[in-house]
């Protein structure tokens, strides 16, 4: 187990995650041996050190980390203390104590197209919807293939996912960046609706290769949600492999939901806040053999926050499960969501 360091430097939590060609010579061979063309990859601290300008935003990541951990703490003193039916939070079903039952988050759905790719057909919409209740509810038909290592802790995060609407927007712009200019009217873009009660993505070409990106709890109402490029969106329609099973948004949705990469962003010694992720000190890229060790321990690189290809992503762990569940109890950043 790792140990939990609460560290400012640690949360860097804009993530943009991203399809890197320009890495492609240093890294041509996945972990199975095997050459693979394209690559996740984020660009955390860059981001971080964007988000972390704001002295406001700082005091929300530390108070939103001390509800967690709170949260976390008292699930597992009564889980000790033996309450009746009680679990304790690693144990992969609700967390004791919790009283929340299966949380539904409404989801709104912003497509800004240049072209009719980029405008998705609804089945495709609709195909993502169906990867994240899947995946968050444990329901994914590759959850089998978790290793026995790992399979007592892969868990049912009892979250799931209703598409409350869906916007369509014409734009002469063929890509949008990440300075979330997609999020503003004034930009040409389509402006946040509702953060607090709704899940928004927004559906446009990012650019540059770049997959999706999500803001954490604690930021702008302004920017709050996640963007996606089209042809990763869904796992239909016009989706491009090895980024085609609807996964993108499984791992953005859970940095939505205050989840790390599952290696921490850093060294062994760098934590992602979750006490049944093994330490490791790097992200796992392609499909990668098991055992894949790192830091001494080997990697759980079917994790959906790690950066394997989605037909190897098919798990989040009990901790993970916790730490989301967290967002939704008295107090929590998202709580509004579910009332």
């Amino acid at each position: 187990m790792k140990k939990i360091i609460l560290s400012l430097f640690a949360t860097a939590l804009l993530i943009a995650c991203s399809e890197n060609t320009d890495v492609q010579e240093e890294v041509l061979i996945n972990n199975d041996g095997v050459q693979t063309a394209e690559l996740r990859k984020c660009f955390a601290s860059e981001n971080f050190d964007k988000m972390m300008l704001n002295p406001e935003y700082q005091k929300n990541v530390q108070l939103i980390e001390d509800q967690t951990q709170s949260y976390i703490a008292d699930m597992e003193l009564q889980a000790k203390k033996g309450k009746p039916g009680g679990k304790p939070s690693g144990g992969g079903g609700t967390p004791v104590g919790d009283n929340l039952g299966v949380v539904n988050i409404p989801v709104l759905v912003h497509v800004i197209y240049s072209n009719n790719a980029e405008n998705i057909s609804d089945a495709q919409i609709n195909s993502q919807i169906a990867v994240l209740n899947q995946d968050f509810r444990k329901s994914n038909s590759d959850v089998n293939q978790v290793p026995s290592q790992f399979a007592d802790l892969a868990a049912d995060s009892e979250v799931t996912f209703t598409l409350a609407g869906v916007t369509r927007k014409a734009s002469s712009r063929t890509s949008w960046g990440t300075n979330n200019a997609m999020k503003s009217s004034a930009n040409g873009g389509v402006d946040v609706v509702d953060p607090a009660n709704y899940l928004n993505i927004w559906v446009c070409n990012i650019g540059g290769g770049i997959l999706g990106y999500a803001q954490f709890p604690g930021g702008s109402a302004a920017t709050d949600g996640v963007v996606i490029s089209p042809q990763y969106f869904g796992n239909t329609g016009s989706v491009s492999a090895p980024f085609d099973q609807g996964r993108t948004a499984t791992h953005e949705v859970g940095h939505y939901l205050n989840l790390r990469h599952i290696w921490g962003d850093g060294r062994c010694n760098r934590d992602d806040f979750v006490s049944d992720t093994p330490t490791s000190d790097r992200a796992n890229y392609g499909c990668p053999t098991y055992p894949t060790t790192n830091c001494r321990s080997a990697d759980m690189t079917m994790n959906y926050m790690d950066y394997t290809n989605d037909a190897c992503m098919y798990m989040f762990s009990s901790g993970q499960k916790a730490r989301m569940r967290a967002l939704f109890a008295a107090g929590g950043a998202r709580e509004s969501l579910i009332k």
